[in-house]
């Protein structure tokens, strides 16, 4: 990180730079993403930990591959090369149970 930049200012950007993509979930201080949260969805778990080595910050995120890392992107890349909202067929629940 560079100097002078606290991890808080680090995870404020983080949130501010997502804060309108609705497939990208900024987590709460100190919780870890799991694959487990995301699976069978198009979203994007991410949050940020302290290093041990001072200056520098573990950032962890998270996909489905097989939905956002291959057809769930295709859709949402076809749903705004279309005009369609973003999120359209993308919010179902694809997974049983």
């Amino acid at each position: 990180m560079s100097r002078g930049v606290t991890h808080e200012d680090l995870y404020q950007q983080l949130k501010i730079f997502y804060e309108n993509e609705e497939f990208v979930r900024v987590l709460v201080k100190g919780v870890v993403p799991y694959t487990q949260h995301v699976t069978g969805s198009n979203y994007c778990y991410i949050n940020f930990f302290s290093d041990r080595i001072p200056g520098r910050a573990v950032i962890i995120s998270v996909i489905d591959n097989l939905v956002k890392g291959a057809s769930g992107q295709a859709i949402q890349n076809l749903n705004l090369m279309m005009g369609f909202a973003e999120n359209t067929g993308l919010l179902y629940q694809p997974l049983f149970p």
